[in-house]
């Protein structure tokens, strides 16, 4: 892949898919054959260094392209936590783009084997509970430094109890290339 262009690339069409929703005219983009692999992104918007939204896909079904732009539009109109963004709001909005590797799923017997398995700022996880699914991009070590602490959040997103552990709980992890607007 060619990285060093790949991600303003990227960057341009998540901020263009966003715009686009405003009237706005979409910058220039220089199309690379990457944008036309499938792959699986995740969008962040911040502004001020805090969270603003963030959509993602866990699996390739579509094209790069295509699903950084659909997640930057989620990102910024349908994440639940927050109020849609407002135009008034883009250009104070920062986007970063992670692209995901395919997750891989982790072998452990117990919740401390789980716990021994992760990699601090590395690992992306996504954890599965039946129905119950939430994942936690890399990123988050940064102020989740603890792995005990990180998968209590993880369960807490999941809806579930913080202590709650049971033996049909599954792991997977993946890794990112990110991308961030200065």
């Amino acid at each position: 892949m060619s990285t060093d262009a790949l991600g303003p690339t990227l960057l341009m069409l998540a901020r263009n898919a966003i715009g686009e929703r405003f009237g706005h005219a979409p910058r220039p983009v220089a199309a690379l054959p990457e944008h036309s692999q499938p792959g699986a992104s995740f969008v962040t918007l911040t502004q001020a260094g805090k969270l603003r939204g963030c959509i993602g896909s866990l699996e390739a079904y579509r094209t790069l392209a295509t699903d950084v732009a659909e997640n930057a539009v989620a990102a910024a109109f349908k994440d639940p936590r927050f109020a849609p963004l407002g135009d008034d709001e883009l250009a104070r909005t920062r986007v970063e783009v992670s692209l995901l590797t395919p997750a891989v799923p982790i072998s452990f017997s117990d919740e401390n084997a789980a716990l021994n398995a992760l990699r601090p700022g590395i690992d992306g996880i996504v954890l599965t509970h039946g129905q119950r699914r939430a994942t936690f991009l890399p990123q988050v070590w940064e102020s989740l430094p603890e792995p005990r602490q990180f998968i209590a959040q993880l369960k807490l997103k999941a809806g579930l109890p913080a202590d709650y552990w049971d033996d049909a709980i599954t792991l997977a992890r993946y890794e990112v290339q990110k991308w961030k607007e200065a």
